[in-house]
């Protein structure tokens, strides 16, 4: 798995913005060839966007582009161009508004076919499909299931808000008149559920106020605590306060290395059923809740401070 604790948004038609995303700490860049883009620069885009895959310096992030969504005369020509250009510096493809498992496989084909043709390794580039209307959220399971290449699910709320009547004006805060409760907890646990029956990751929309890092921040926490892998960051403002709140603490980290540092040694060099850490008793259920947020530390770069030592030796810094 890819690490996409964050994921920012550059419009594909502006070089200087685009350059200067290569040195910001975000997880994943998505160049936008789509709602970023005015329909008349959109050609134009295309062929920015491959000169700076091609071109520049994206070491340690996850390198996407946004193309056009299938309703438009434009998403085949995306792909084609920014594939044929620059498919060997192209980890994904994002997918706007999908609404069915149809669009995923029309991609994944169209992928396939270029692959095959310029020499790029078969199935070596991604798919992630953004979940934007009502249609999407009740065809999600099959979305989710519909394709080898799909990586991440993605909540587009924006779009999703209007699709559904929902009586806001900002993306990403509740509805005014909603007091009882979180108006986008059934939408993000069932793109979560829809993620994890499918081993993809799931990643939380954009939050539109900027430069309120305090709102986004209590935003992404949200997602986070359901288990979300990342979200959307709109302004190198919030790429800091996203990769923290998406990252183990350094205490939970630690504690989740040893866990499964101490389920090895009783279960694999002892051959015991059960195991303990300290006071704590560990099972395969604890194991596996471990390894979760253990992969999460290691995505995000992050050392460990403890080591597990067996009985009898103790915990050490």
């Amino acid at each position: 798995m890819r690490s996409r604790r964050t994921t920012l948004a550059v419009p594909g038609s502006n070089p200087r913005f685009i350059e200067k995303a290569q040195g910001l700490p975000a997880d994943e860049i998505f160049l936008d060839l789509e709602d970023a883009v005015a329909p008349s620069a959109k050609e134009e885009a295309r062929r920015t966007v491959v000169a700076a895959l091609n071109e520049g310096e994206w070491a340690g992030k996850t390198r996407v582009v946004r193309v056009n969504d299938l309703d438009t005369h434009w998403a085949y020509r995306d792909v084609i161009e920014v594939v044929e250009g620059a498919g060997a510096n192209l980890d994904a493809v994002m997918l706007p508004k999908v609404r069915d498992a149809g669009h995923v496989q029309w991609l994944d084909r169209l992928l396939t076919q270029i692959e095959g043709a310029t020499g790029l390794p078969a199935g070596g580039i991604g798919i992630e499909a953004q979940i934007e209307d009502a249609r999407g959220m009740v065809a999600i399971d099959a979305i989710a299931a519909s394709s080898p290449r799909l990586e991440s699910l993605v909540l587009g709320p924006g779009d999703l808000m209007a699709s559904i009547n929902m009586k806001t004006l900002v993306v990403g805060e509740q509805p005014p008149g909603y007091t009882e409760g979180d108006a986008y907890h059934y939408i993000l646990m069932r793109i979560l559920m829809a993620a994890r029956a499918n081993d993809l990751q799931a990643v939380d929309g954009p939050y539109f106020n900027v430069r309120d890092v305090e709102a986004f921040t209590r935003v992404a926490r949200r997602s986070a605590a359901l288990g979300f892998d990342g979200k959307w960051v709109l302004h190198p403002s919030q790429i800091e306060a996203g990769n923290a709140v998406f990252s183990p603490s350094q205490d939970d980290y630690d504690h989740a290395e040893l866990i499964l540092d101490a389920y090895d040694h009783f279960v694999t060099v002892e051959g015991r059923g059960a195991a303990t850490l300290g006071d704590e008793m560990i099972d395969e259920a604890s194991r596996k809740m471990a390894l979760v947020v253990a992969a999460k530390g290691r995505a995000a770069g992050m050392t460990r401070t403890k080591r597990f030592d067996p009985p009898g030796a103790g915990l050490r810094k």
